[in-house]
């Protein structure tokens, strides 16, 4: 797949961008389980335009996470437009247009999601943002906003026609957030329309390698992309990939083993973050990264309140001690 000047030889796995989860440290870990193309969270246009100290740390990248896109979102052309040209200081591989973000906060707002509502606009917005720039521009979106407006199938020529390089869908509408099942269809037809020739790359509820492939085979996209299914579970791209290439499952992750990412994870986190944000963010990692084991309140409550970095290194050894597999 081809993303502008960017090559992936193998079929790509993408991680999804995804505010307070696909930071610096998240990124590293999911590059090293196998992630092809890695996103940053997604970054309020008005506020980089702004200068704002917290949305201007998020623009930071490393070499190691390479190829890697910036994502911004907004409702103003002029001030997209800008940020756009401030992302691409930060050296990223490609822009990606957030088109998809069903939070109420933003898509009440005409952001996000809520360009679905206003599709001139859309356009208008994503021509000037493939002008501003010299990187590839990418796009994530949704169905449409409802399911009387599925309106993806028609708009998916009017994006291309833009400059954009991709285009990556999710399987849900707006109203939907994320619940019930994506449906994957429309991206099958999307990606069928001979007059697409961009990369479409689908996005909704993989959770391993058989639902991976069982996506590939029925609608023939050019990647996935994995989000909430990689959290707590960056391994996910080691998973996915074993599967496409071996038609099998990967052996299951032990407890040893995931107590040792987490403790990977925790301690970048900490190297990356200034004062006690590091910590912080690691709580909703921490909480999915042993979800499901028996009798693990006690010490989950130990793991989402600790400030001390070697009291949590101590209970990593305790769970690894309690939850020993044989």
């Amino acid at each position: 797949m081809k993303i502008g000047n960017i090559e992936i030889k193998r079929f790509p796995l993408l991680l999804a961008p995804m505010e307070d989860i696909t930071d610096r440290s998240f990124r590293q870990v999911c590059k090293d389980f196998g992630a092809d193309i890695l996103y940053t969270e997604f970054i309020a246009s008005e506020a980089l335009i702004r200068n704002v100290e917290k949305t201007l740390k998020k623009l930071a990248i490393d070499d190691h996470e390479r190829p890697v896109g910036i994502q911004i979102y907004g409702h103003r052309i002029d001030a997209m437009t800008e940020a756009a040209k401030i992302a691409q200081e930060a050296k990223p591989d490609l822009i990606d247009i957030n088109y998809g973000c069903p939070m109420k906060k933003i898509a009440n707002r005409g952001a996000g999601a809520g360009m679905l509502k206003d599709i001139p606009k859309m356009i208008k917005m994503t021509r000037a943002v493939v002008d501003a720039v010299d990187l590839p521009v990418t796009v994530k979106t949704r169905l449409g906003w409802d399911s009387d407006n599925l309106i993806i199938d028609e708009i998916a020529e009017e994006l291309q026609d833009t400059g954009i390089k991709a285009l990556t869908i999710h399987g849900r509408t707006r109203t939907q957030l994320y619940k019930g099942i994506s449906d994957w269809s429309l991206i099958g037809k999307v990606k069928n329309n001979p007059r697409i020739h961009i990369p479409i790359i689908g996005n909704g509820d993989i959770k391993d390698g058989e639902s991976a492939q069982e996506k590939i085979d029925k609608y023939g996209v050019d990647g996935i992309m994995i989000g909430r299914g990689s959290i707590g579970r960056p391994w996910i791209f080691k998973e996915v990939r074993h599967f496409l290439e071996n038609k099998k499952k990967l052996s299951e992750i032990s407890i040893q083993e995931k107590t040792e990412i987490a403790r990977d994870h925790f301690k970048r986190s900490l190297e990356l973050k200034e004062d006690k944000k590091g910590f912080y963010e690691m709580r909703r990692h921490f909480a999915l990264y042993f979800k499901g084991l028996k009798n693990f309140k006690p010490l989950r409550l130990k793991l989402l309140t600790s400030m001390d970095a070697d009291e949590i290194n101590n209970i990593l050894d305790l769970i690894k001690e309690q939850y020993r597999e044989n």
